[in-house]
């Protein structure tokens, strides 16, 4: 019995010491350099309701990846007809999902047919025009295709927010869909909201363009671009005086590449001109692309375009290999640091709505911190006195068990690197009820077995053991229903069952093992001959 108590007295110190060592660095502003670099640095996340920051809701324009995903259609439809052998006036989008494909020859059509068919199953043809001895054949994209391009969409456009946010440096994000084409976001901690909205927001669409040389630009903007090319702007902001200025350029619309080949975007300052650009790198079917454009357009000028806005527009001088680019523009460090942080994140597959933005304070994060502290300690403070004044020894046994729950509950919530909210508050306190509520079923179970007459010893061990299975069914019953809340909440409700889960595995050591090694203590090495409770 002895040494049974010495090895489990031997645990729960190495609990109680690694307790410390986690929750160490959340109660302390500054660590020791040795502690930094041999013991654990993580600290206790706090919740946008306890720390401040930002609650966005987006929602995803869904509809605007469909339209996206038909113009790819058209240029996938004259490749392939190109391919075929199939000669046609013109490819159109015509609609949200409706092409026009007007066919050179009527004879033609059975071959087109085939070919959409083998390639565009997707398609359906929903109507023929004759005119003048041509045909216009009308295709629509299905809905259940259009369908899975918007959910697509809003689970491509989460994932790429949450990239964004990660390589941003917001500890603990919160980010989940909501409904068919919403976003919500937490961001603890966000100290430049505008800066973040941006960053989220920004679509991101990188592309290539030859610069339209053959038509004045003049010519465009007094009479409208001719077809086949855009007017887009060049923005630049004089660093001294702030102004801003637009600089037209006339582009051919199709873009050459796009942003998809690029892997990995970095800010490196011009040595030239000591002003910092992004440095581009492409996988090695981008850089097989941008070497051919380059090559079949040296001294024409090619327009680096992102979400319609003009970068800049070099001369190509000559070809340009090893699948590298560059962007420059008027940049701040910080500007370019953000749009490398989008471009290795990945365009945004359509764009993005802010549905609502709030901004939580944090003051008003610190007055939240202040009351769930100040209920923590009142309740416990309560619940310590009466169990010692109602149980006496015993009680203060059940004391210590419970403060060794509370110590668990935060070490175990630093150790996790979970986040802790008011309704995570709410669970710890929760949690502190039922921890009592074990230690009392044992010790009534314990007054019981006194009233019969049995020894102390045999008395803690017919409380103990007769409590055990309802302890037990009471915490696993409540268990599952945080695992639930867990499974299926969202947010606060997460934050709840967090620390509730946790709390209930704790209050199961302290109160069963804990005090069970403590009256063990006191019975075989205390000599105690009677049972305080």
């Amino acid at each position: 019995m002895e040494r049974s108590l010495k090895w489990r007295a031997l645990l729960v110190a190495a609990i109680l010491v690694a307790a410390l060592v986690y929750i160490f660095p959340s109660v302390t502003p500054s660590l020791p350099t040795w502690w930094q670099k041999f013991m654990p640095k993580d600290q206790i996340q706090l919740g946008l309701d306890l720390k401040g920051g930002m609650h966005l809701i987006l929602e995803v324009e869904a509809e605007k990846a469909v339209e996206s995903a038909v113009e790819r259609t058209v240029e996938e439809i004259k490749f392939s007809l190109l391919k075929e052998k199939i000669p046609v006036n013109s490819v159109t989008r015509a609609g949200m999902v409706q092409i026009d494909l007007q066919l050179a020859n009527v004879g033609d059509l059975e071959k087109l047919n085939k070919m959409l068919d083998n390639e565009f199953s997707y398609l359906a043809t929903t109507g023929t025009r004759e005119e003048s001895g041509r045909m216009t054949v009308v295709l629509s994209m299905n809905e259940k295709e259009a369908q899975r391009i918007r959910e697509l969409a809003v689970r491509q456009a989460l994932e790429t927010i949450r990239n964004r946010i990660d390589q941003f440096g917001v500890a603990e994000p919160d980010i989940r869909p909501q409904g068919e084409d919403q976003i919500v976001i937490q961001l603890p901690g966000v100290k430049d909201p505008q800066r973040a909205v941006a960053l989220i927001g920004q679509t991101a669409l990188l592309e290539f363009k030859l610069v339209d040389e053959d038509h004045s630009v003049e010519a465009a903007l007094a009479d409208g671009p001719p077809a086949g090319s855009e007017i887009l702007y060049q923005t630049k902001t004089d660093k001294q005086t702030g102004r801003s200025s637009k600089t037209p350029f006339l582009l051919r619309t199709r873009a050459l590449m796009t942003g998809e080949y690029v892997t990995d975007a970095r800010v490196a300052i011009d040595n030239q001109f000591n002003e910092p650009y992004v440095s581009l790198n492409f996988d090695a079917k981008g850089s097989r692309l941008f070497e051919r454009i380059t090559e079949a357009n040296v001294q024409k000028r090619l327009a680096i375009v992102l979400d319609g806005n003009v970068y800049s527009a070099p001369v190509i001088q000559e070809k340009i290999g090893g699948g590298k680019a560059r962007i420059t523009g008027s940049f701040t460090l910080e500007d370019a640091r953000d749009l490398a942080i989008v471009l290795r994140a990945g365009a945004l597959p359509a764009p993005v709505i802010v549905l609502e933005e709030r901004t939580v304070g944090p003051s008003l994060g610190q007055d939240s911190i202040n009351q769930g502290l100040n209920s923590i300690l009142v309740g416990l403070l309560v619940v310590l006195i009466f169990m010692v004044v109602y149980y006496r020894l015993s009680g203060v046994i059940a004391d210590v068990a419970l403060l060794l729950n509370v110590l668990l509950i935060m070490s175990s919530l630093a150790f996790f690197g979970a986040t802790l909210t008011l309704p995570g508050i709410a669970g710890i306190i929760l949690t502190i009820g039922m921890s009592v509520d074990a230690n009392v079923l044992i010790f009534e179970r314990i007054r019981e077995e006194i009233r019969l007459g049995k020894s102390p010893r045999a008395a803690v061990d017919g409380g103990f053991g007769k409590a055990f299975l309802t302890i037990i069914d009471a915490n696993v019953t409540t268990l599952i229903a945080a695992i639930v809340l867990f499974q299926f909440g969202t947010g606060p409700i997460r934050g709840f069952a967090v620390t509730l889960s946790i709390g209930i595995l704790a209050s199961l050591f302290t109160a069963i093992f804990v005090s069970r090694v403590i009256f063990d203590y006191l019975l075989v090495q205390m000599k105690m001959k009677a049972v305080s409770v």
